[in-house]
């Protein structure tokens, strides 16, 4: 027994002995974050049909430039314009904010390590690239400062907001307002809380409510909040994917209304 034990066991010549279908995962995510990637870059790039009063697609939202067709602030930045490519699209003003909170996301750094990167694709299932040095070289080890793009999403979350609560405000034939509701107030309102979901489901969202505390029992207001978004967090890639496709619904169905594909429907 000693002698056999002793031999030199065979190298495995197989990226993994698993004989399931461990790829699947891995290819859902490359189709479904993919898609999202090359239809969100699309929509920014259009420059257009992002506003059908009241609604305000959230590719857009705060829209800063002057260009915009509906101002957020009441004022704009000056529009930037190059050479061949004309005024840029002021969806890239902000979608570095989200972007970035996405892209330095926990969950996503998981998802899109192992799909895109196939480090590792799986389980028990060997890196296609040899050598590890996890986050510790550039640009890797800028996703350490996630945190930070937390609190610019936070901000983003009070914007989508507002735009919901002026969903409700309908322009009127004679240049006034009116309070009503249509399905577009709906879906911009599912969108804040899956979205409202996702951002404060974050590990750097529960960190910051109690992550620092040593003990809990002299600040009970901050453990009280801090359980709540543990629980939260168990959700977290729920609210990741869904807050994904809610986004791109909403811009989508914002962008049919203008184009005049559909019709928004008013409910009162």
């Amino acid at each position: 027994m000693s002698r056999v034990m002793s031999e030199a066991r065979p190298p495995i010549a197989a990226a993994s002995l698993r004989n399931d279908t461990w790829w699947a995962l891995p290819l859902t995510v490359v189709v479904v974050l993919g898609s999202f990637i090359v239809y969100s870059t699309w929509a920014a790039l259009q420059n257009a049909h992002y506003y059908a009063p009241p609604y305000l697609s959230p590719f857009y939202s705060p829209c800063i430039s002057k260009s915009c067709l509906h101002s957020t602030f009441g004022w704009g930045l000056p529009d930037m314009t190059f050479p061949v490519i004309g005024i840029v699209s002021p969806a890239f003003l902000i979608l570095w904010g989200p972007g970035l909170f996405r892209l330095t996301c926990y969950y996503y750094r998981k998802a899109y390590y192992r799909s895109f990167w196939l480090a590792p694709p799986a389980c028990a299932v060997r890196d296609v690239k040899a050598g590890y040095s996890g986050e510790t070289r550039f640009p890797l080890f800028l996703q350490n400062y996630h945190r930070y793009a937390w609190y610019v999403a936070v901000v983003f979350i009070v914007l989508l907001t507002w735009d919901a609560v002026l969903a409700f405000r309908f322009p009127t034939a004679a240049g006034g307002h009116q309070f009503g509701m249509g399905v577009g107030t709906l879906v911009m309102w599912i969108n804040v809380v899956l979205l409202a979901g996702y951002t404060f489901s974050c590990h750097s969202c529960r960190h910051v409510c109690g992550g620092n505390v040593d003990v809990f029992s002299q600040a009970k207001g901050r453990y009280t909040v801090w359980r709540f978004i543990s629980r939260l967090n168990e959700r977290h890639p729920m609210f990741a994917w869904l807050s994904l496709f809610s986004v791109g619904l909403a811009d989508l169905y914002i962008r049919l209304v203008s184009m005049g594909v559909i019709r928004d429907v008013r409910i009162f």
